[in-house]
């Protein structure tokens, strides 16, 4: 075993026990922009390296189950978009059981199964995965913006109304890395991992 392929294998795990530790967790959820845009990202790209420590044998006994990479993006998408909902926010914050779910699931159920399915996944497939990212982007960042209420119990309006922000410069932003991409690249975001 190579220093790399240990690396690849101990990355999740030092990734994931950065975030777990009380403190940074602490900081990450006490805003709802921390915990949307930081937090929950760096949980699933734990899910994105821990694809490339998998041995070869169970990526085998998953291909035919999963071809072109739709069963895993499925999964992923119902698994994420369940922690886009303001009320699994607020409870993660509070509950402990749903904390641990929500540290276990968006690695194992949302960043592992996008990493596979990704590299497997034909161009129209990934087209309209992006754009419904996208679409998801605005339409949360218009609600959380809009919205004259808090959606969530545990952070002020004022929070909620900044993510609303965040998540649409964050939408124009990735619609000009993407539009960048088709014009002049490939859209190979997560590469295959190599054996």
């Amino acid at each position: 075993m190579t220093a790399l392929q240990r690396w690849h294998g101990a990355s999740p795990a030092v990734l994931l026990a950065v975030l777990v530790v009380p403190p940074v967790r602490h900081v990450l959820e006490a805003s709802m922009t921390a915990q949307m845009l930081v937090q929950i990202p760096l949980l699933v790209v734990a899910g994105v390296l821990l694809s490339r420590a998998l041995p070869g044998r169970l990526m085998a006994a998953i291909e035919p189950w999963n071809v072109q990479g739709v069963t895993t993006l499925v999964l992923a998408m119902f698994a994420s978009a369940y922690w886009m909902l303001p009320r699994s926010l607020d409870a993660a914050a509070t509950e402990p059981l749903v904390a641990a779910a929500k540290f276990a699931s968006l690695p194992l159920l949302v960043g592992l199964p996008l990493a596979i399915a990704w590299p497997r996944m034909g161009f129209i497939v990934k087209g309209v995965f992006l754009l419904e990212g996208l679409a998801t982007l605005y339409r949360l960042g218009w609600l959380y913006l809009v919205s004259p209420d808090r959606l969530c119990n545990n952070y002020l309006l004022d929070d909620q109304q900044l993510l609303g922000r965040c998540l649409l410069v964050l939408g124009v932003a990735l619609t000009l890395a993407i539009a960048g991409k088709l014009m002049w690249g490939r859209l190979d975001l997560v590469s295959a991992p190599r054996r």
